[in-house]
């Protein structure tokens, strides 16, 4: 594996470790993500043709000596460390964080990096969401969250255990109220992790295929020999849908799934659609390893749904209900084993 780890990139854009977030309370938007598409959020008309705002990268600059090739080149070797990722649209009451549901789901998992969607919090201030990041995993945890500038933005985030070196937005061609959000994160080994998260529509599969394309030319261009890692809600309505097929270009597509405990992998409220994945590069699927919470163990991941968990205790502070909100979906966990 070629040696990929570096300084902090000088261009790094203005989400650094923090939030780009507007202070003051708004009313919180419909959840795009919820079964039924919503126009006032989903419907938006295409911005392809938007140009970058502050803060907000159009991609990765054109490929370099150091970019050309493809994510994670090599012979892969896993090693001992081990990363747990989480991808949760854990929105709640009023499409919120704020009835604290998806804070218990998360603080639980105890994910190593999480991929969280439709992130708002109290007033959505920095001071906020430095509040929610402490609540749901600790302290020491940095993120970055996409930007808030109006009550129907509903932005990505990442969280991460580890330090986090450079972050920011990639636009959504087909979506104005959030963007593709990235951090490149310091895990041990000589690689670094590439992590986004996304949130993809809810309209038809040709919107979600395009984004898909968008998003794979992008992870294209990032350096290679780094792992990467997509999660999020992809929204999808079947694991055959095309819109996997072009993701499958840069991530692992394929199965087996994280389900639950009664062997059930769909993730929206009435579980019956594949909505939510965590999807890793080749080196670092390769690595997978199972998830084991308490004494049970899921070889293939984890579909966490607090009303058929058990036992509660192992996944202290949830409760029975806390995945039972008609907006909520179900969080999702993989492990890997990073490779060395």
């Amino acid at each position: 594996m070629g040696s990929t780890k570096r300084a902090p990139s000088s261009a790094s854009a203005l989400f650094v470790l923090g939030l780009l977030a507007c202070g003051g309370a708004a009313t919180p938007p419909s959840d795009a993500g919820a079964d039924a598409p919503l126009a006032s959020v989903d419907s938006s008309v295409p911005d392809a043709e938007l140009a970058p705002e502050a803060g907000v990268d159009a991609g990765p600059d054109a490929r370099d000596s150091e970019a050309e090739a493809s994510p994670e080149a090599g012979p892969v070797t896993c090693g001992a460390e081990r990363l747990r990722v989480v991808a949760g649209n854990l929105a709640g009451a009023g499409g919120t964080y704020d009835d604290a549901r998806g804070v218990r789901i998360l603080s639980g998992l105890r994910p190593d990096v999480a991929l969280l969607q439709e992130v708002r919090y109290g007033d959505n201030s920095a001071t906020a969401q430095r509040a929610f990041v402490d609540a749901a995993f600790g302290p020491t945890y940095t993120y970055v969250r996409g930007r808030i500038t109006g009550a129907v933005d509903i932005p990505n985030a990442v969280v991460s255990r580890f330090p986090i070196l450079d972050s920011g937005e990639w636009i959504d061609p087909a979506v104005a109220n959030r963007t593709f959000v990235w951090a490149r994160i310091d895990v041990p080994g000589p690689a670094d992790l590439y992590a986004i998260s996304v949130h993809l529509l809810t309209t038809n599969v040709g919107d979600r295929e395009r984004q898909a394309r968008a998003l794979v030319d992008l992870v294209e261009r990032l350096p290679a020999g780094t792992h990467v890692v997509v999660g999020g809600d992809l929204n999808t309505t079947t694991r055959t849908e095309s819109t996997l097929t072009v993701l499958g270009q840069v991530v692992v597509t394929s199965g087996p799934y994280p389900v639950d405990q009664a062997g059930n992998g769909n993730t929206n409220t009435p579980r019956s659609r594949p909505y939510d994945w965590v999807l890793a590069s080749n080196a670092l699927d390769t690595c997978k390893a199972p998830v084991s919470i308490g004494a049970a163990s899921l070889s293939s991941g984890l579909v966490f749904d607090s009303r058929v968990y058990s036992p509660l205790v192992d996944v202290a502070p949830v409760e029975l209900g806390d995945s039972d909100s008609p907006l909520q979906h179900m969080a999702v966990v993989r492990d890997f084993t990073l490779p060395r």
